[in-house]
């Protein structure tokens, strides 16, 4: 048998780094039924009007995490979270082109995670909470929460009539944050007796809590870059243009057999 054949690593001495390290994770798969949309006030004049409507598209804006200690569980915290999409609708109102319309959704979740203790504060100099400062320092001992999250998957929407009653929850226009209400081009409205949009949405998250910790590595060297950065000027584009892969892919799309892992999931 050959003997395998491992890259010349001479091993120097053990440096240490800074960095975060996981404590916790866990990952989930929400299928997020009949979210209200809230709609522009150009959007909610048409849906009014509307005899059927579709996902067109759906997209995470920001996602808000809040973490605290749980009582009587030690080095356990509950993290919070508050999900933020924006949805855009197709709306029809009769036969030809529908219309886009776009809205805002959220979704609220909480879940349990170990972050370890530790009541050691860190401060940087590259950082200032600024009027911050009074809920910060409280909470600097505390483990960060990471919340790792895909666009989600637009499943299904429907029109619910203003006399229809329903089950869903949407949050009043005036908790949404400016920053969140500048990513629509017109204000947000939630009429009292109007027709609502109600979606369905698929989504694949993970959370982790992570801490600050010193950690000794073996090192080998410093990570120098071998290459050379490509420039291109107005003497060499195409030079730089032939340096480039051909892109085979987008003509002939990867095969089915070409995703599979070989892994038999059931």
């Amino acid at each position: 048998m050959n003997e395998v054949q491992r890259p010349n690593c001479d091993f120097k001495d053990g440096v240490c780094i800074h960095t975060d390290q996981v404590y916790d994770s866990c990952k989930e798969k929400d299928c997020l039924e009949d979210l209200q949309v809230i709609l522009t006030a150009e959007g909610q004049r048409i849906v009014d009007q509307a005899i059927n409507v579709k996902v067109r598209s759906a997209e995470i804006i920001w996602v808000f995490t809040d973490i605290e200690p749980v009582p009587f569980n030690k080095g356990f915290y509950t993290i919070d979270i508050k999900y933020f999409f924006k949805v855009v609708l197709d709306v029809f109102r009769g036969v030809g082109q529908p219309t886009p319309v776009e809205g805002l959704a959220t979704y609220d979740k909480k879940v349990i995670l170990f972050g370890s203790e530790g009541n050691s504060k860190m401060f940087s100099s590259a950082y200032n909470p600024g009027n911050q400062m009074p809920v910060m320092w409280k909470k600097n001992n505390l483990p960060k929460a990471v919340v790792e999250v895909v666009d989600p998957i637009a499943l299904s929407a429907r029109i619910v009539d203003a006399e229809e009653k329903c089950c869903c929850c949407c949050c009043d226009v005036s908790s949404v944050p400016d920053s969140i209400c500048s990513c629509f081009s017109d204000e947000l409205v939630i009429p009292a007796n109007n027709r609502k949009i109600l979606v369905t949405l698929g989504l694949f998250t993970i959370i982790k809590i992570e801490r600050n910790v010193q950690l000794l590595i073996p090192a080998i060297d410093f990570c120098v870059p071998t290459k050379e950065c490509p420039a291109a000027t107005e003497q060499n584009p195409c030079e730089l243009f032939n340096t480039l892969r051909f892109p085979m892919d987008e003509f002939f799309p990867p095969q089915r057999a070409e995703y599979d892992d070989g892994c038999s999931c059931k």
